[in-house]
């Protein structure tokens, strides 16, 4: 029995030495994608920071950027335009309120435009670069709409006050008004859910007129990107305009808050389209391919501010991205002061009272083609 035995085990030996090695797979270490930017205070042109502007959205018109103030800003910065010279971190010019076509004035929803809306997000359309859109979130603040009107824009398949599309043109004489206003829907089956303050907080335009709006989070605490045909005949409706939500492939999360702040949209020199998402309570960009085939590409972002004669250049605690935009090979981000967190930053006491009046930095990042692969 031992000798059959033994003679089975060098017969397997034989074969095993006979044999081909087996491939050794051996996995690389994960990419670090890390990103590191330094911000510099947005000052205007007697040095003096923006004071507390709650900027809200990034647009490049021109070779400048043009962000726009929330309803939490002070009153002196609402209802405007405000443009920055990149290269300088410069505020060059504010605009004045405002203006209100007859359109507007005569829709349900004046009352709350002409006040203290919570303006979210800016879009260019590249087809017409004088018009610009903006959103509206919160609309707690203001009373309820008329009984004809609630009646109206009852089903708005979100908040109880319907979110709106507005339109902003830019004047030949550099005023700039609100032209026209158009309320958005939910169909009950993308289950946006009800939450007034976590609403739409980016807007990017296509060059077909395909208006993408990123969504800080649903029903199921997800981040979310629906889409609107925004064509030539869009605003001579007042009706319900229905979003859709194309098939991208973004991430998903079993806990916590992700929000989608801020969106752009991006050709890469492939000829690829892609929307660049800014992911603030993650400190992340998100690359998100528009025709969904390949997954969102996460990218964790450091800020810091730029040294200068009274503070060395400092890592913040909290900097709250809200609005991007690509200039040729950089990405320009402006950041929307958190106030219960921004004081956090204040390390080095002489940058104290920036921090006190809620002063945005804006961050300067070159492109990286690892992003798009």
């Amino acid at each position: 029995m031992l000798k059959h035995l033994t003679s089975a085990v060098v017969t397997a030996l034989l074969l095993s030495a006979c044999s081909e090695p087996q491939d050794v797979v051996i996995m690389p270490e994960p990419q670090d994608l890390t990103e590191v930017t330094v911000g510099s205070w947005i000052l205007d042109q007697n040095g003096r920071v923006m004071f507390d502007p709650q900027t809200s959205g990034l647009v490049e018109i021109d070779g400048e950027l043009v962000t726009i103030a929330d309803a939490s800003a002070d009153a002196t910065q609402q209802l405007k335009l405000h443009t920055i010279a990149p290269e300088t971190a410069t505020l060059s010019v504010s605009s004045e309120r405002f203006s209100f076509a007859r359109s507007v004035r005569r829709s349900c929803f004046f009352s709350y435009l002409s006040e203290q809306p919570d303006l979210e997000a800016l879009a260019v359309d590249p087809r017409n670069t004088d018009v610009i859109y903006t959103v509206t979130e919160d609309a707690t603040r203001t009373g309820a709409l008329s009984p004809r009107c609630e009646t109206k824009y009852e089903d708005t398949g979100s908040t109880d006050y319907p979110t709106l599309l507005v339109k902003l043109t830019r004047k030949d004489n550099g005023t700039v008004e609100m032209s026209n206003v158009r309320p958005l829907q939910f169909p009950l089956a993308l289950e946006v859910g009800n939450f007034p303050n976590d609403g739409i907080e980016g807007l990017a335009m296509a060059d077909d007129g395909t208006l993408y709006l990123g969504l800080e989070k649903d029903k199921a605490g997800q981040p979310r990107i629906f889409s609107l045909n925004v064509d030539d005949g869009f605003f001579e409706s007042s009706d319900f305009a229905a979003v859709s939500e194309p098939s991208l492939q973004l991430p998903r999360f079993t806990s916590g808050n992700h929000p989608i702040n801020g969106l752009t949209f991006y050709t890469h020199t492939t000829g690829a389209s892609y929307l660049l998402g800014a992911a603030r309570n993650d400190n992340e960009l998100w690359v998100i391919d528009v025709s969904g085939k390949k997954p969102t590409k996460r990218i964790p972002i450091t800020f810091d501010v730029a040294g200068d004669e009274n503070c060395e250049q400092y890592t913040m605690d909290n900097a709250s991205m809200e609005g991007v935009v690509v200039i040729k090979d950089t990405l320009w981000i402006i950041n929307d002061p958190w106030e219960k967190n921004y004081l956090k930053n204040a390390t080095c006491d002489a940058h104290l009272s920036r921090y006190e009046d809620l002063a945005p930095l804006l961050f300067p990042l070159k492109i990286n083609d690892t992003w798009f692969k």
